[in-house]
């Protein structure tokens, strides 16, 4: 495993945490789990039947495992989802429904009461299917705009950002923020670089344009969400609109944006849409090999994350560790 790994592992086993994880049929989860126990960083809750668990032969003995259909937990969870959400319509009968039938909600219903510290799925499920259970029950953090997510980018053998590492934002969640939810993204994003890398946050606002060399509307809204962000968070340094090229790259950086502060070496990347953020993260992980960790959320009251379908047992360890040093910190 590569050292952003081990490092996440030295934070995570500062305060041991329990982490919810729904997908408890899927091997690659249940893998995860085991390498996650037999280092003992963090209890695990399993939900579901534990006879079809057990079957997989992978080693899960130290787990706790809660079936929803004769936990002594579901009647209460009953009620309180129920409670939850009947001004939104919902019926007792469709809270039983859910929490019988989708381990997502009841896995956020045990974060919720605190029996769990946070959760990770997405393995196996949509986006959507991992973070509408946690919007519904959750909510956002206190003095917290927006939800959004980020993925935690490692690549091998690259002299950019932090020796390869870099936080990009938002790949996964919020599909064309307007240029004050930019602004939110940029600032939540530095403050995710700085818990999991501790290091100091630089981050470029990301355009085709780098200062003026374009006109458009797109280019319009991430020079006011640059504006925005420097009068509303002045402690953070933050610049743009860049170029990636001028964002990372310092010999591009001298020609293109001499005088900033970030360009040529940012190592947050906030990037106009989620279509560009998307492509951006999925090009850097297959091109260049890298492992990307998330989408991670941030901005919510309590740490529930997802996975990309296309996960690999260590991807799922990393966003494990990373959901873990978010509960420490009480995100």
């Amino acid at each position: 495993m590569n050292n952003v790994i081990e490092n996440l592992k030295i934070k995570a086993k500062d305060n041991k945490k329990t982490i919810v994880l729904p997908e408890s049929t899927e091997e690659r989860v249940l893998k995860a789990a085991e390498i996650i126990l037999k280092e003992n960083i963090a209890n695990i809750i399993l939900i579901g039947n534990k006879e079809e668990i057990e079957s997989k032969n992978i080693d899960i003995s130290l787990a706790k495992i809660i079936d929803p259909h004769n936990s002594n937990l579901t009647e209460k969870f009953i009620e309180e989802l129920y409670q939850l959400r009947k001004e939104k319509g919902m019926t007792k009968e469709e809270a039983k429904e859910l929490l019988l039938n989708d381990n997502m909600y009841y896995a956020c219903m045990l974060v919720k009461d605190n029996y769990a510290d946070g959760a990770v799925s997405g393995a196996c499920h949509s986006t959507s299917n991992t973070l509408r259970p946690a919007l519904q029950i959750l909510k956002t953090a206190p003095n917290t705009e927006l939800v959004s997510s980020f993925f935690l980018m490692s690549i091998p053998n690259c002299e950019y950002g932090e020796n390869g590492t870099f936080v990009f934002a938002d790949c996964g969640l919020v599909q064309n923020p307007t240029s004050k939810e930019l602004a939110c993204i940029a600032k939540e994003s530095a403050d995710s670089f700085r818990l999991l890398i501790g290091k100091e946050p630089l981050v470029a606002m990301l355009s085709h344009s780098t200062k003026g060399s374009a006109k458009h509307v797109d280019v319009d809204k991430v020079i006011e969400a640059n504006k925005i962000a420097n009068e509303q968070y002045k402690e953070y340094i933050i610049d743009g609109e860049l170029q990636l090229d001028a964002a990372i790259v310092k010999e591009i950086a001298k020609i293109k944006s001499p005088d900033s502060k970030v360009a040529g070496k940012a190592n947050v990347l906030i990037f106009p849409d989620l279509d560009s953020g998307n492509i951006g993260y999925k090009l850097v992980e297959r091109l260049a090999k890298a492992k990307a960790f998330g989408p991670i959320t941030q901005g919510m009251s309590k740490p529930v994350n997802d996975l990309s379908r296309g996960s690999s047992i260590e991807d799922i360890v990393g966003t494990i560790l990373i959901t873990i040093i978010q509960a420490n910190k009480g995100v």
